[in-house]
C-alpha cells in the first residue's frame, strides 16, 4: 500500500482531499504545518477566535478531530523559522521596496512543496498531497475544475521537480461537493469559513499588524495629473496600485485609485476616475521566472492578479531569467511584485514577479 503524506490545514478542503485518498486505497498520514508564531508580531494580545484560542491552535484542533474521526495519525511540524526566512522576510522586503507581494506563493514553493515534502519522506511517504484546487496530469499543472476556486496561480512559482509524486485529490471537484462531502462525514470541518487573505495577519487589521516591523513614514499624496497636493498618507507600504478603498481622502467626489509611489520622495500618486489612463499600461517585465511548460510559447495568456481575468499577451523571452509580456489592448493596475502567472489554456506555464511597468515602451516613472 502506497503511502501518502497529506499537509492537514484544519479547513475542509484537506479534509475531504484526506477521505479521497482514503477511498483511492492509500495509508494516509497527516501533517500539520506551524508556520507562524503569534507572540512574534509583537502584540501582547494576538488574534482570537470565539473560543478565545489562536486562529492556528484552533486549525490545529480541527485537524485532529477530522484525523480522529477518519483513523489517520497527525503529526505536527514546526516550520516557523523557516517561514520567517523564506517567506516573511522576502514580504517585508519587498514592502521596502514600494512593491505588493504574494507571500502565500513563496510559501508554496520554499514551504509545502519544499520544507513539508523532505518532512514527508522522513515519514516514509511515497507521494504528498495538499487541499489545492488544481490537477496534474501527464506531469502538467492544469486549473482545478472548479474555475471559481482554481489555484494554479499560487502555485506558479513550484518547480516542475517539485511536483513530481504530488497529488490534488479535490481539483476536479466544485467546492459544493467538498461540503457535501464533509457535510456526510459529520466533519468538524464541513462549514468552516474558508481562510482569506495572509496567514499570519489573520483576522487583524493589516494596517496595525505591518508598523509592529515597518514604522509608518507619512508623507504627501498627490493628484498626478494636477500635481496638487490633496492629502497626506500613513505610509507607502500601506498601498497598492488601483486601490480605492481606504485611502481616507477627501475633497472629490471623483473616485481615487492609487496609481504610483516614489520612494525617494516618499509621495504617493492617485488618479481621478477608474477608467483613467494613468492606471493603464501595454506591457511588463517579470523576472524570478519559474516556467514549466514543455516549449517556449509566445502567444498564451495571463493572469496578473488572482481574482482577474486571463489577458491575451505575447511574451518575448529576454534571457532565461526575464520576459517581456505585452498586452497592446492595455491593462489596469497591473503592480509590481505581483506574480504574472501564463497558461495555454487549461494549463499552467508557470509565471513570475513583475519587475516593471512599461507603456509605449517606456518605463511608468511613476511606479
Amino acid at each position: 500500500m502506497k503511502k501518502v503524506v497529506i499537509g492537514m490545514s484544519g479547513g475542509v478542503d484537506s479534509s475531504v482531499a484526506a477521505i479521497i485518498l482514503q477511498k483511492q486505497g492509500y495509508e494516509v498520514i497527516g501533517l500539520f504545518m506551524r508556520n507562524w508564531d503569534s507572540l512574534a508580531d509583537g502584540e501582547i494580545n494576538g488574534p482570537t477566535t470565539e473560543s478565545g484560542i489562536c486562529p492556528q491552535e484552533e486549525d490545529y484542533n480541527d485537524a485532529k478531530a477530522v484525523c480522529d474521526k477518519l483513523g489517520i495519525p497527525l503529526y505536527r511540524k514546526d516550520f516557523v523559522k523557516e517561514y520567517w526566512d523564506y517567506v516573511f522576510t522576502y514580504f517585508l522586503d519587498e514592502l521596502k521596496k514600494g512593491r505588493t507581494p504574494n507571500p502565500d506563493i513563496m510559501c508554496n514553493k520554499y514551504i509545502k512543496f519544499d520544507q513539508f515534502a523532505e518532512e514527508a519522506r522522513k515519514l516514509g511517504a511515497d507521494y504528498i498531497a495538499t487541499g489545492h484546487y488544481a490537477r496534474i496530469v501527464d506531469g502538467k499543472l492544469l486549473r482545478g475544475i472548479d474555475s471559481n476556486k482554481d489555484q494554479t496561480y499560487f502555485l506558479s512559482q513550484v518547480s516542475k521537480k517539485q511536483f513530481e509524486n504530488v497529488l490534488f485529490p479535490i481539483g476536479d471537484m466544485e467546492k459544493s461537493e467538498v461540503r457535501k462531502i464533509a457535510e456526510e462525514y459529520d466533519l468538524i470541518t464541513a462549514k468552516k469559513k474558508d481562510s482569506t487573505g495572509i496567514c499570519f495577519i489573520g483576522e487583524r487589521n493589516f494596517r496595525n499588524f505591518l508598523k509592529n516591523y515597518l514604522p509608518n513614514q507619512p508623507g504627501d499624496v498627490i493628484n498626478i495629473e494636477t500635481n496638487e497636493k490633496i492629502g497626506t498618507h500613513i505610509g507607502l507600504m500601506n498601498y497598492t496600485i488601483g486601490q480605492r478603498k481606504g485611502l481616507n481622502i477627501g475633497g472629490t467626489k471623483d473616485k481615487m485609485f492609487v496609481v504610483g509611489k516614489d520612494l525617494k520622495k516618499n509621495i504617493l500618486y492617485i488618479c481621478l476616475g477608474e477608467d483613467n489612463d494613468y492606471l493603464m499600461s501595454d506591457s511588463c517585465i517579470v523576472d524570478t521566472l519559474n516556467y514549466i511548460g514543455e516549449e517556449k510559447l509566445t502567444d498564451v495568456t495571463a493572469k496578473f492578479r488572482y481574482r482577474s481575468k486571463d489577458v491575451p499577451v505575447q511574451l518575448e523571452w529576454l534571457d532565461k531569467d526575464e520576459i517581456l509580456v505585452k498586452y497592446p489592448q492595455g491593462v489596469k493596475a497591473v503592480t509590481p511584485g505581483q506574480a504574472c502567472v501564463f497558461y495555454n489554456g487549461e494549463e499552467c506555464l508557470g509565471g513570475g514577479i513583475i519587475k516593471e511597468i512599461r507603456k509605449n515602451n517606456k518605463k511608468l516613472w511613476y511606479l
